[in-house]
């Protein structure tokens, strides 16, 4: 486990006045919700999951914890059971029994965060640390065996779910076919890695209606020859802005790059450093956001589910484009047209260029967030301190996807007009599932 969480815990159960018989107050904090994502967040980035099926565990997770909440507070929340594509009934408690159902959603959530992908057990040591949070505060043998039953009642449908959205399909499917045509994308440096999930528009969304659902324009056509022409605009745009990036710019494109692998170079020495995805940044401005406003446990369930199923059909909306068009990225055109030297500020992700991943998801999560606190909700981003990055302020989420938006630019890892559109596909997922999803009752959506 974490050691900053175990502290965290420790502190929260002194917090407490350690006092018997006081785990209801303990459980009932917001904070060790947003400590629990954490905790899955962390690992994730070590167990080197690429930023797409990273937003899958956030997702399952989220959702079963937000079931466990549902189903303890019917007169709050609505399910999502016949709202999320394939996702039927889920199990009500039984009539009459007592539960702590914020201990069970904890409880739900990491079961699902750690089996969707990982192995069963990464988490192991964090739940027996909330197990034990629960005894040594007086939760009664009844409620504590009756909790953990609820949990796993949840979590055993959450999980039959998710095993038919066609993920384990495509691990085995095809692999991206590498051609070197004109305009199409090609492994890129330093690691010339494989198109990474060239199959992720099969696999089953949770409130568009399908992948193509949002379509952009076409990207411009490829043309390194004509000066005039829209690409080799952008081309160039790319390779000078390189070349003039102020210190803000610069601190922009580092505090969003969010790679979860980064190799580096020196020599014959590789070695990768990590950090959290984008959808594991956005995972992180939901806690944030939501000790800034003093939200109680149920709500930031909430929010973390919304936005976790914003995340993940932007996603499948962002692979359907990549991977309809396979554009490849400034670096390659740069290094083999113009100049061969030519490096991006931040390094390639692999795949496709077109359209911009970070800032379509960035874009739906802002959508959703901005739905749950409020249009001009301002928060301090300290998610990159951990990283050694400085935290950036933000007047609103839009404002955070809107720089998320700029900084893919100032990378150099995306032209800006993809960038541009990207943000605007973002934002129609995030406004469909804001209408579609009925998750608070007597609440507009």
């Amino acid at each position: 486990m974490n050691k900053f969480l175990f502290i965290a815990i420790i502190a929260i159960s002194f917090a407490a006045c350690n006092t018997k018989n006081d785990y209801d107050k303990i459980f009932k904090d917001a904070t060790l919700y947003s400590n629990t994502v954490h905790e899955l967040n962390t690992v994730v980035m070590g167990n080197n999951f690429g930023p797409i099926v990273a937003s899958r565990n956030y997702l399952y997770a989220a959702v079963a914890g937000y079931e466990v909440i549902a189903g303890g507070y019917p007169d709050k929340y609505n399910s999502l059971g016949g709202q999320l594509h394939g996702l039927r009934n889920v199990p009500k408690p039984t009539t009459g029994q007592q539960i702590d159902f914020e201990f069970a959603s904890l409880l739900a959530y990491c079961k699902l965060g750690e089996s969707v992908t990982f192995p069963e057990g990464s988490m192991k040591e964090y739940v027996d640390s909330l197990k034990n949070l629960a005894k040594e505060h007086g939760m009664a043998s009844d409620v504590f065996n009756n909790s953990i039953a609820y949990a796993d009642t949840v979590s055993s449908v959450i999980m039959d779910w998710s095993r038919h959205d066609k993920y384990a399909q495509t691990r085995g499917a095809p692999e991206y076919n590498v051609n070197d045509s004109p305009g199409r994308w090609i492994p890129t440096p330093p690691a010339y890695a494989p198109a990474m999930e060239p199959h992720w528009r099969e696999i089953r969304t949770l409130v568009i209606d399908s992948p193509q659902q949002f379509m952009p324009a076409p990207p411009f056509p490829f043309n390194v020859t004509d000066k005039n022409s829209d690409y080799y605009k952008q081309v160039k745009l790319s390779e000078n802005k390189d070349d003039s990036l102020s210190t803000e710019e610069t601190w922009i494109a580092d505090f969003w790059d969010d790679n979860p692998f980064k190799l580096n170079v020196s020599g014959h020495l590789m070695f990768g450093t990590k950090k959290f995805s984008p959808a594991g940044h956005w995972m992180s401005i939901v806690g944030i956001a939501s000790k800034k406003a003093g939200s109680d446990f149920n709500e930031t369930t909430y929010a973390y589910a919304k936005t976790a199923i914003a995340l993940f059909d932007a996603f499948i909306q962002c692979w359907n484009i990549k991977y309809t068009y396979n554009t490849l990225r400034p670096e390659t055109a740069i290094n083999k047209y113009f100049d061969p030297n030519w490096k991006p500020h931040l390094q390639t992700p692999p795949f496709p260029e077109y359209t911009c991943g970070h800032c379509t998801i960035s874009s739906a999560a802002a959508e959703v967030l901005s739905n749950v606190f409020g249009d001009n909700f301002s928060y301090n981003d300290t998610t990159e301190l951990e990283f050694g990055i400085k935290s950036r302020s933000f007047n609103s989420f839009r404002d955070a996807a809107i720089e998320t938006m700029h900084s893919r630019f100032y990378g150099g890892i995306h032209y800006e007009y993809c960038c541009e559109r990207s943000n605007i596909m973002g934002k129609k997922v995030g406004e469909l599932i804001i209408q579609r999803l009925k998750m608070k009752k007597n609440q507009p959506q």
